[in-house]
């Protein structure tokens, strides 16, 4: 006898966060069929387990209707006793709207959870399949295509937490049919169905070629298994020509690649371990695109530099320097004080000194200034990217060629450790 819809989700909450589970879960849910699914299964779930739930919605504010929505998942909530909350979101106007909705989403949802580590996200087995059709469509490698991740480690402002997704493996008609059974109210968002947008063309193409979402999911599985065992190839490359730099004994944030040893090695590898560097140094959540990556590893093999999300390529007959692009940190500034604060970031310093100075970029300024610069400093382009504090216009230390017990600079990159992030991927 098969397990039902309610028996399949708690055995997949066992799964992913037992056998000890957290108190406090966070559920991002919009008023759309599968998030309001997810909160009814959560609903029985933790009452059973003892577990204490936190919803919250975002309202994008794209729809005039976004706002009345998030009053039905509230009361909702209300009616099961569940505390709720609504953030809001307006769109700038820059870049693509659903993709920028989606990082906006993930920044609000992590300012909102406090303490709590867990946030369940109603990604179902269609969204899979649709992610891995746009991907294919855009000429998405493995990693591109590979499937999301059941538990995905996100870096917060305020430390690390876990965006679960127990419905991966549930497809979306069988969601609707248990709401509708439970006469749960829900929503269907119209963008879902308008052809502007990539994942309403792939919803459409789904149905045309009449393909159902579980044979692209486990395609994607299948490519995420694949993912898994070239990552740890690219690490062990990885472990023998690449090396973060250090000067003074101090880390410089950038990373060194052994020409030589990285030539030898096969594409997707030489390609893993040049993407992970790009959003080791700039922090990026996402790898470039395919297309820009392969002719950025083209360039640098034949010796030439560029820049890309957020870093530059700078090539020596023996190495390929990634550091951090200039421009990416150019007028980015934080006051800094007695309190440890963060810039770009992988930087965090505080300082015993009066209050009016300015933690930012060393710049051409700051370097025209620096009179002591150490004989392993690296190149121009990558040092005026060093973090350096400032009294107006006027420099008075910078990492890690001008430093004093006055000011402590501690180098901690959201991603940890080069070599373990690779393997992460």
């Amino acid at each position: 006898m098969s397990e039902t819809l309610p028996e399949r989700f708690a055995a997949r909450m066992g799964q992913l966060l037992g056998p000890d589970f957290p108190s406090d879960i966070a559920l991002a849910v919009s008023g759309g069929g599968d998030s309001m699914s997810m909160l009814a299964l959560a609903h029985d779930w933790a009452r059973i387990f003892g577990v204490k739930l936190w919803v919250v919605t975002v309202d994008h504010g794209v729809r005039a209707e976004s706002a009345e929505e998030a009053e039905m998942v509230a009361r909702e909530c209300a009616l099961l006793g569940h505390p709720h909350e609504t953030l809001r979101w307006e769109w700038d106007g820059q870049g693509n709207l659903q993709d920028a909705a989606r990082r906006a989403r993930l920044d609000l949802i992590d300012a909102w959870r406090g303490k709590i580590g867990h946030v369940l996200m109603a990604h179902t087995q269609d969204d899979v399949a649709e992610t891995f059709l746009m991907r294919l469509a855009r000429g998405s490698g493995v990693e591109g295509l590979s499937a999301m991740q059941d538990v995905r480690c996100v870096q917060g402002t305020h430390g690390p937490f876990r965006v679960v997704r127990p419905l991966l493996h549930e497809a979306r008609a069988d969601l609707r049919h248990h709401i509708d059974t439970l006469k749960v109210p829900y929503v269907d968002d119209p963008s879902n169905d308008d052809p502007r947008f990539d994942r309403a063309k792939a919803r459409r193409a789904l149905t045309d070629l009449g393909i159902e979402a579980g044979t692209f999911s486990a395609t994607a599985e299948r490519m995420q298994r694949a993912s898994v065992a070239l990552s740890r190839r690219a690490a062990d490359v990885a472990r023998n020509c690449v090396t973060q730099e250090q000067c003074q004994y101090m880390p410089t944030g950038d990373l060194l690649i052994d020409r030589d040893r990285f030539a030898v090695v096969e594409v997707d590898t030489q390609l893993r371990i040049l993407a992970a560097a790009l959003r080791w140094v700039s922090s990026a959540p996402y790898r470039p695109r395919a297309a820009a990556l392969e002719a950025l590893l083209d360039r640098a093999l034949a010796g030439g530099g560029s820049t890309l999300h957020g870093a530059r390529v700078m090539v020596t007959t023996s190495k390929i320097r990634i550091s951090r692009e200039y421009a990416a940190v150019d007028g980015v500034a934080t006051p800094v004080g007695t309190t440890e604060v963060t810039w770009d970031t992988r930087w965090h310093v505080c300082s015993t000194k009066p209050k009016g100075l300015t933690l930012r970029a060393l710049g051409p300024d700051g370097w025209k200034q620096a009179v002591e610069k150490p004989n392993d400093l690296p190149p121009h382009d990558a040092a005026i990217t060093l973090p350096a504090v400032f009294a107006g216009d006027r420099l008075i230390a910078w990492h890690p060629a001008h430093t004093s017990p006055e000011f402590q600079v501690r180098f901690s990159p959201p991603a940890g450790q080069f070599i373990t992030f690779l393997e992460s991927r």
